[in-house]
């Protein structure tokens, strides 16, 4: 898969399939656009290539600040996106300047007179351009203009629920881990950094791992006790994650995400960890004794022990 993030760096080739979007967590509706333009692109002998933006637009339009979360970061995307077999993936820097062009202006220069363009694949409910004025009909009518086709995807549901990056991320803000999942078609994951924190897991029998995410625009789960799965040097091991704000001792101001790795005892300080969210067990409590909140870390870990040994890892 090629990665360029300038015009001069795609050559124009008529015989292009392409789709264009943020494809925020690159979930099951996204990837039937991928199978779909590459498969298209086989077809014809072309090259299918997927248009997609750097930073986020609402980080450049919003009138006032806004916090960002993202399901998955641009290294994130590449590797998921690379799966399907895609040619070329085509980054373009998001900039105001750039934010003003209408859809028929980005069409006519980054796409028809640009990448080069014979078909279009799109979601059901596309929308693209300056104030998002660009929507599937108004597409079609640009390739009847420059000759190339559209082609919108139905909807996919999961438990009656469309799945979109908005409705992925409801799911993980709402605490509904097992939905987001099955949304993505993979276990929801982050990476970040073990930092040293206050050392109270280790006084309290359940060692923790810390850990920075690696991004802070990256959106961690709902509050809550979860059943993981976390790589340290390239190893797979079991583990339960706690992410809040430790209400039993309540002097703890930021949110931490800890995991407690089963069956481990190394020096991890500063390495890269990545961590996939299984299941969630139960919300964050304020426990009236230290001994009480030790005694449910214990069924904490009885609980996700027997989840982890039952789970079956989702491929993607």
């Amino acid at each position: 898969m090629i990665i360029v993030r300038s015009l001069d760096e795609v050559p124009y080739n008529k015989n292009s399939v392409v789709t264009i979007g943020m494809f925020d967590g690159v979930h099951r509706a996204h990837q039937s656009i991928m199978h779909r333009v590459v498969d298209k692109a086989k077809q014809i002998g072309g090259r299918s290539v997927v248009v997609m933006f750097e930073p986020h637009p609402k980080e450049v339009v919003a009138k006032v600040s806004t916090n960002v979360d993202l399901l998955s970061t641009v290294s994130e995307k590449l590797q998921l996106i690379e799966q399907y077999g895609v040619g070329i993936v085509f980054i373009i820097p998001f900039t105001f300047e750039f934010s003003r062009l209408s859809f028929q202006e980005f069409y006519s220069k980054y796409i028809v007179n640009g990448v080069g363009v014979t078909e279009v694949v799109e979601g059901f409910n596309h929308q693209f351009g300056r104030d998002r004025e660009g929507g599937m009909n108004q597409i079609v009518e640009l390739g009847k203009q420059h000759n190339f086709s559209v082609e919108a995807l139905a909807m996919i549901k999961e438990s009656e629920v469309v799945i979109s990056s908005s409705s992925v991320r409801d799911a993980l803000l709402t605490g509904n881990i097992s939905l987001a999942n099955r949304m993505l078609g993979y276990e929801y994951r982050f990476s970040g950094t073990v930092v040293r924190g206050f050392g109270r897991g280790k006084q309290l029998g359940y060692p923790t791992a810390n850990i920075k995410l690696d991004n802070s625009k990256k959106l961690a789960p709902q509050t809550g006790i979860y059943a993981v799965t976390i790589q340290v040097e390239g190893i797979w091991y079991r583990g339960m994650m706690s992410i809040g704000h430790s209400p039993t001792f309540g002097d703890v101001q930021e949110r931490t995400i800890e995991v407690n790795i089963f069956d481990f005892d190394k020096d991890i300080y500063d390495e890269t960890v990545s961590v996939r969210c299984i299941e969630r067990t139960r919300n964050e409590k304020k426990f009236d004794s230290v001994d009480a909140l030790i005694k449910e870390i214990g069924n904490d870990k009885i609980t996700i022990t027997e989840i982890l040994k039952q789970y079956k890892h989702i491929s993607s």
